[in-house]
C-alpha cells in the first residue's frame, strides 16, 4: 500500500473570518493531519481554528502595532512565505489571493497546488481602483504615492511565483479568466465550500433585507445603505470595518446595524436573519462571494451586481435580480423589481446545494490524489 503523502496548507493570513478562511477550514477538514501555515494569526478572532495545528511566519513576532498593519507589508509577506521550510511535505496546498503562493518547493517531487481566489487584485485586475481608494483611511495619500514605486516589482514577483505552481484551482469562472490573462496558466474551477446544512429557510419571510461583509470601500455597502434608505425598506447590516462610521451617517431610519465597528454578530444571529429575510443585497464585484450562496441556502433571493463571481451563483429572474451598474438608482430599481417577483425559499435552497462543502472536499481530494 502506498504511503499517504504529507500535506501542508498555506493561507495568506488568519486574522478575521471571511470566505477565504472558510476555504482554509474546509481544506483542513479534507486533510486533518495537515498543518496550516500562515503569515499572521489572531487566535481570539478565529476560534474555529483552535483544534488545528496553525504555524506562523516570523511576522507573528513583530510588535503588536506593526503586526496589526500586516496588509501594508506585502513585500515582507513575500519574504516570510519564501523563508518557510516545507521540505518535509509532499504536497503543498496554498489558499491565496495574496502572497501565500510564494512558498517554495525545496526538493524533487514536491507538488504545489494553488487554490486561487484571484490573482492579487491590487496588482492586476483592480490596480486603478485600489490606487484611487486603497482603503487605509488617513494613510491613503501615502499608499497612493508608494503604489507606482513598489507595484511593478511586486507584480513581477507574483508572476514568477505563479509560474512555479504545478496546479491552479480557480474559485470561479471569472477567476479562471484572470489566471489565464495575468499568469498565462490554465486552471480548474472548484467553487468555494458552503455549509448549506446550517441554514433552514423559513417558508413565511420577514420584511427585512440583509447585507453582510467586511465594510471596506470596494464592497460598496454605501450604495446598499443609501438605496434602502431612499426606498424606506428595512435593511439589517452585519459586519464591520473602516467604512462603518461612514455607513452609519448615510443610513436612514429603516437601516439597522446589527454590529458595531468593533464586534461581529454570532453565526446564529446571521443565520436567523438570513433564514427569514425577504432578500439579500450585495453591490460588490466579487471574485466569488460565498455569502451570496449562503443567502440562497437560507431561502433569500439575491439582489446583486451582475458581474464576476456573482454570475456563477445567481440566475437573473430565477434565484434573484441582477443590476448592472454600481449606482443607488440601479439598486433601487432592482429591489423594486424583486418586490414584484415570486421566489420559493425551498427552490433557492436546492440551487445552493451545488456549492455544498461536501462536494468541495470530494473534488479537492480527487485533485490531490491525481497529483500525488
Amino acid at each position: 500500500m502506498a504511503t499517504a503523502p504529507k500535506i501542508a496548507i498555506v493561507a495568506d493570513w488568519l486574522t478575521n473570518m471571511g470566505g477565504a478562511e472558510e476555504v482554509v477550514l474546509a481544506l483542513a477538514e479534507a486533510f486533518p493531519r495537515a498543518p496550516i501555515y500562515t503569515s499572521t494569526y489572531v487566535p481570539q478572532n478565529m476560534p474555529r481554528f483552535a483544534k488545528y495545528d496553525v504555524r506562523t511566519t516570523y511576522l507573528q513576532n513583530l510588535p503588536g502595532p506593526l503586526k496589526k498593519l500586516h496588509k501594508l507589508m506585502p513585500i515582507l509577506r513575500v519574504r516570510a512565505f519564501r523563508a518557510l521550510d516545507l521540505s518535509e511535505f509532499d504536497i503543498i496546498i496554498s489558499s491565496s489571493s495574496a502572497e501565500a503562493k510564494q512558498v517554495r518547493k525545496t526538493r524533487e517531487g514536491q507538488v504545489h497546488l494553488c487554490y486561487c481566489h484571484t490573482p492579487i487584485r491590487y496588482y492586476w485586475s483592480h490596480y486603478k481602483e485600489y490606487k484611487k481608494d486603497p482603503g487605509f483611511g488617513v494613510l491613503n495619500p501615502l499608499i497612493r504615492l508608494g503604489m507606482p514605486l513598489f507595484v511593478p516589482s511586486q507584480r513581477n514577483a507574483d508572476y514568477r511565483a505563479a509560474q512555479a505552481v504545478d496546479v491552479f484551482i480557480a474559485n470561479s469562472a471569472e477567476c479562471q479568466k484572470r489566471i489565464e490573462k495575468y499568469y498565462h496558466r490554465k486552471s480548474t474551477v472548484i467553487h468555494p465550500p458552503v455549509n448549506v446544512a446550517r441554514f433552514v429557510p423559513a417558508r413565511e419571510r420577514g420584511d427585512h433585507y440583509v447585507t453582510v461583509g467586511r465594510q471596506v470601500p470596494y464592497k460598496r455597502y454605501d450604495l446598499v445603505v443609501q438605496a434602502c434608505s431612499q426606498l424606506g425598506v428595512p435593511l439589517w447590516v452585519f459586519g464591520n470595518g473602516p467604512e462603518h462610521d461612514k455607513l452609519v451617517t448615510l443610513a436612514g431610519p429603516t437601516v439597522q446595524f446589527r454590529t458595531n465597528r468593533h464586534t461581529d454578530a454570532s453565526d446564529e444571529q446571521l443565520e436567523a436573519a438570513l433564514n427569514n429575510a425577504r432578500g439579500f443585497i450585495y453591490a460588490a464585484e466579487e471574485d466569488f462571494g460565498i455569502v451570496q450562496a449562503e443567502a440562497l441556502a437560507a431561502g433569500a433571493p439575491v439582489i446583486a451586481y451582475g458581474k464576476a463571481g456573482t454570475l456563477d451563483i445567481v440566475q437573473d429572474g430565477e434565484t434573484g435580480v441582477l443590476f448592472h451598474e454600481q449606482t443607488v438608482e440601479a439598486i433601487t430599481a432592482a429591489i423594486a423589481h424583486a418586490q414584484t417577483s415570486t421566489f420559493f425559499p425551498s427552490k433557492l435552497n436546492r440551487t445552493a446545494r451545488r456549492f455544498d462543502k461536501s462536494l468541495f472536499i470530494t473534488k479537492i481530494r480527487k485533485i490531490v490524489e491525481s497529483n500525488r
